[in-house]
């Protein structure tokens, strides 16, 4: 009996190790990439792709990066097929995995990525939800070994809201062994449990934004409002007025300090412009690498560890 594949569906669903072998291999495909080297490790294969949330940087990186791979990829938006009219989760997984070799899912609750998996035939990829972001990470985290060298031991600040990408940092922190400094308004805080996390030994809580990037190798910040709380935008841009990551803030953190910000931006809401557009932004390399990471991971779930 075949064994049961490996899924990524949370930060924490990979191991130091796996996250390391990840890291080394994205710079390796990342440089043949930019070294116009043709690499088809997964000829013949099929990604599908399931949107119930809109998307440019997820549809993109994961269609490009799966024809860079040599394979191809389906898009399936909810609202055109099956899905979209009340077929069962698990049976649009039994089916959808006997046609495809890999799934990636952007959706709304973690609970319909994590039925979908458990009856998918095939590695399942968890392209945003609600609650996570492990992509994303991904790339964040590589980007940052790409500028600075190893995260362990360093200091993240989060400003803003506790949402998925805050839930993921805080993941990646207690298996990557680094500190996440989280500054939300009140209301806003982070809830341990739904953020999946083991213990707190590996984040602290600021009610001040300014202590929490005091020092810290590097600020990172998300919109105020997710897709999906889209009824809350006038409260929470209240709440999060004094959340804006500005110059000061920059200021105060390590004179080495990056700025990053998974995209869509807004400019003067949740960080200044200057800040954004300076130069302490890598914005755009951590966009682009959510190409190259996401490579990484849909050659390592399809073809284990590959060391060429």
């Amino acid at each position: 009996m075949a064994s049961p594949p490996k899924h990524f569906l949370q930060f924490k669903d990979f191991s130091r190790d796996q996250l390391e072998h990840l890291f080394a291999r994205t710079a390796l495909v990342k440089a043949r990439f930019k070294a116009y080297q043709p690499y088809h490790p997964l000829a013949d294969r099929t990604l599908a792709m399931i949107f119930e949330k809109s998307s440019t940087r997820t549809r993109l990186s994961f269609e490009a990066g799966m024809h860079q791979l040599g394979g191809t990829a389906i898009y399936l938006n909810t609202r055109d097929t099956q899905l979209g009219r009340g077929e069962p989760v698990e049976d649009a997984a039994e089916v959808i995995s006997r046609m495809v070799d890999l799934v990636m899912i952007r959706t709304y609750e973690q609970e319909i990525i994590e039925r979908f998996a458990a009856h998918s035939r095939v590695p399942v990829i968890n392209g945003l939800t609600n609650e996570y972001h492990p992509c994303q990470i991904l790339a964040d985290i590589f980007t940052w070994i790409e500028q600075r060298g190893s995260i362990q031991g360093k200091t993240v600040a989060w400003i803003g809201d506790s949402n998925n990408m805050c839930n993921t940092w805080l993941q990646a922190a207690e298996i990557l062994d680094f500190n996440v400094h989280v500054s939300t308004p009140p209301g806003y805080e982070v809830e341990p449990e739904r953020a999946g996390l083991i213990g707190t030994g590996h984040f602290e809580s600021f009610a001040d934004p300014m202590e929490a990037c005091r020092g810290a190798d590097l600020v990172t910040t998300d919109v105020w409002t997710s897709m999906g709380f889209e009824a809350e935008n006038e409260a929470r841009a209240k709440a999060f007025a004094d959340w804006q990551v500005d110059g000061d803030m920059m200021r105060v953190a390590d004179q080495e300090a990056l700025f990053m910000h998974c995209l869509p931006a807004h400019r003067g809401e949740e960080v200044a412009a200057a800040v954004i557009d300076g130069p302490q932004s890598v914005v755009w390399d951590e966009a682009e690498n959510r190409l190259h990471t996401q490579k990484a991971l849909m050659e390592y779930l399809l073809l284990g560890k590959v060391e060429t």
